[in-house]
């Protein structure tokens, strides 16, 4: 790629801020950097760093008027996409440049079939007929790895796994075959095997296309493997930036030297052998019917959970890995009677999937869950403060607002989050500040069971590792028993005592921790560690 070649995207001093009730915050500070056509530029830093906050100014999709431009400009194609009209910028989303979004539940039309959402596209920029825009929809499905593809098309979001979501998003954005693609976080909730074929379908089709991609992760593996360049952001500024060897191998910042180093460590605390069991699932069974016709009769299952049983001693950690699909949030929603089951799961004598509508209620403030999208799950409407204290008010209904009031901040600075935060709102912070939140608003009511659903999928490394301290140190102070879901073996290994391997519904494989890592009995579980050094 020659050095003279003319950039397809030019970034001039980007300068955004964003005013609150009065307040003015800037987000970026006097960013630069060119997109070459063909060419992979990765934006890294840390949550709150302006990645993809630089990002979404280029299509304009930040919320505006809170969001606003005091200075900069983008330059796309002769023009200044910080000052065109609507109109024009309607005409480029989608179609010259396309977005891979970092939260795909919150960017997907829960009422819509994913038919429509990924065909509304096609037609609407390529004139294509309904059964041809279908076709290509259900090619493309195809083409990121959706099983059962065609069965597939009639789904709503909720029915797909985090993984499977994040798929059709990337699907949608390559319909069109844009110049450049935007892709903020692509593989956060995939797992290490779905994660490499997205990887090589990208390139594969960058290859074929000639587009650009501006690659925005916390993944450094994923970095290094996709960008030609890096930029390296800190605090809303750019603070080094070069080819990918020259980041990775002869890093000169301090910052990105840390980012490089950065990672999960250590192992969690024993559990002590006479600790009492807390939670037992024997034979836990959730299956999905396949209906179809006019009478909707039923035609087939899907086994989401196909018979899984396991034991979690009090303040231990079970950690449930698998590839997107196999069943793992699922499992975990159910043994919170969050999802209609079968068999038995027990919260010390309790079996959950039986106790009546009132007994459920009472139980729900000893078991919590922290859901996988912590945007998606935080309110946009309330304040952090009222997200965090609404299980107390329901559960805790004597305790007054002085009180409710100290438990929050109590519970902020428990999850290192200023309480004087407590009256902003979600999108006013990063992606690691809102899984704290939602740490927070699960803590608060004290429980002694925790489902913890890919907390960490979203957080560059740097804040990987602070959130699995934090979590280990809450568990030692508080006994905290975890279920942690996720596919991010290094995460897994470093929070958890004992492991779990689903496959399709089933476990594959159960045991300690470190004999799971260290010495695998089945192909699958060392297929998902062969792949998860690899990244």
């Amino acid at each position: 790629m020659s050095a003279q070649q003319k950039p397809l995207v030019s970034v001039r001093d980007l300068q955004v801020g964003f005013v609150n009730d009065g307040q003015h915050t800037a987000a970026v500070k006097g960013v630069s950097f060119d997109i070459l056509p063909g060419e992979t530029l990765g934006l890294v830093g840390e949550s709150g760093s302006g990645k993809s906050v630089s990002a979404l100014s280029i299509l304009k999709l930040l919320p505006y008027p809170s969001a606003y431009h005091p200075g900069g400009a983008i330059m796309f194609d002769g023009t200044d996409l910080l000052h065109a009209p609507e109109a024009d910028l309607r005409a480029i989303r989608g179609r010259k440049i396309s977005m891979i979004f970092q939260e795909p539940m919150s960017s997907l039309n829960p009422l819509h079939a994913i038919e429509k959402q990924i065909s509304e596209a096609i037609e609407l920029h390529q004139g294509l007929s309904r059964q041809a825009a279908r076709d290509e929809a259900l090619r493309l499905l195809q083409r990121v790895g959706i099983d059962d593809a065609e069965n597939r098309l009639t789904s709503l979001p909720h029915e797909l796994s985090g993984g499977q979501r994040q798929r059709v998003m990337i699907a949608m954005a390559l319909a069109n075959r844009p110049d450049l693609l935007i892709a903020d976080e692509p593989t956060t909730a995939l797992d290490v095997t779905i994660q490499k074929q997205i990887l090589d379908l990208l390139q594969e089709l960058q290859a074929e296309t000639g587009m650009a991609i501006l690659l925005i992760t916390h993944d450094l593996g994923v970095v290094k493997k996709m960008a030609d360049r890096i930029c390296v952001m800190q605090r809303g500024e750019i603070v080094e930036s070069g080819s990918r060897d020259d980041i990775f191998i002869t890093p000169q910042h301090d910052y990105t030297k840390r980012l490089i180093d950065a990672k999960p460590s250590g192992r969690p605390e024993a559990v002590a052998e006479t600790a009492d069991r807390l939670v037992t699932a024997q034979d836990v069974r959730v299956w999905f019917a396949l209906k179809r016709g006019l009478l909707q009769r039923t035609y087939d299952h899907v086994k989401a959970v196909d018979g899984v049983s396991f034991e979690i001693k009090r303040g231990e950690t079970l950690g449930i890995v698998g590839e997107s699909g196999s069943g793992k949030t699922t499992l975990g929603r159910a043994l919170l009677a969050l999802q209609p089951a079968e068999g038995a799961a027990h919260l010390g004598d309790t079996n959950i999937l039986t106790a009546d509508k009132r007994l459920r209620r009472a139980l729900r403030k000893d078991m919590q869950i922290v859901f996988q999208d912590p945007y998606g799950a935080l309110s946009p409407r309330m304040a952090v403060g009222d997200i965090i204290a609404e299980g107390l008010r329901l559960h805790a209904p004597e305790l007054n607002d002085a009180i409710i009031g100290q438990r929050v901040r109590a519970i902020l600075h428990e999850v290192e989050l200023d309480p004087d935060t407590a009256e902003r709102y979600p999108h006013e912070f990063s992606g690691g500040q809102r899984q704290r939140i939602a740490i927070a608003r699960a803590l608060i009511l004290q429980p002694q069971f925790l489902v913890l659903d890919e907390p960490t999928s979203a957080l560059d490394r740097s804040v990987q590792a602070q959130i699995i301290d934090m979590l280990r140190r809450l568990q030692k102070d508080k006994g905290l028993t975890y279920l942690f879901i996720s596919h991010d073996l290094k995460v897994v290994r470093a929070l958890s005592h004992k492991v779990m391997v689903m496959r399709h519904g089933k476990c594959i494989e159960a045991g300690d921790s470190e004999a799971i890592f260290t010495a695998p009995q089945e192909d699958y579980t060392r297929t998902l560690l062969a792949a998860a050094l690899d990244s």
